[in-house]
């Protein structure tokens, strides 16, 4: 039972339902954790005494044995201080936003894309007023390459390559990043385009 101080009458500990909140919130934080990819696990602040829990509940599929490894996961991140705890809740709300903007930002390389097909020389001007450092001959060529590859029915090579070179010249400024680390980024949503382009 908490006892109380006599002299304010606030509990000395946290009732019962707090430390439950906690607890399931810790837990919720691991399955965050277990659901991420190697990769961008590696970008968050994880106690090294952690990582062997995560890699068991991840290798886990059995769903009681896997709901059984994710309080055993809990109960380790519970003996971890508060500090780290909300380091690991930051860099997970700073990667879902980066995520957030990737995506957004990729949708805006496809109508890019798509407006360069459409519009030609029209979209390509505006295109190089916004990023001038982009290569005009060959966007340019590709935009033709595409078109002819469209009407005689071949496969979207310089669709696709069209799309990268938009990719490289637009993601790394939205994402602060440099041109290299863009270009070297596995997160690469062209695979959809085949779906779009069958």
């Amino acid at each position: 039972m908490r006892g109380r101080d006599e002299e304010t009458g606030e509990f000395h500990d946290k009732s019962r339902s707090q430390n439950r909140r906690e607890a399931l919130d810790v837990l919720a934080l691991g399955e965050k954790l277990v659901a991420l990819t190697p990769a961008q696990l590696a970008r968050v602040p994880v106690p090294e005494d952690l990582l062997p829990h995560i890699a068991e509940a991840k290798r886990i599929t059995a769903h009681i044995a896997h709901k059984r490894q994710l309080a055993f996961l809990a109960k380790h991140m519970r003996r971890e201080d508060d500090q780290t705890l909300d380091a690991i809740r930051d860099a997970l709300d700073a990667s879902s936003e980066t995520g957030r903007r990737e995506v957004a930002m990729l949708h805006r390389v496809e109508d890019w894309r798509e407006r360069l097909l459409r519009d030609g020389d029209k979209a390509l001007g505006t295109l190089l007023d916004e990023y001038p450092q982009a290569d005009r001959q060959q966007l340019r060529t590709l935009v033709r390459n595409a078109l002819a590859e469209k009407a005689k029915n071949k496969p979207p090579r310089a669709f696709r390559e069209i799309y990268q070179v938009l990719r490289v010249l637009m993601l790394p400024a939205a994402l602060g990043l440099d041109a290299g680390e863009a270009e070297a980024d596995p997160a690469d949503a062209d695979d959809s385009d085949d779906d779009a382009q069958d």
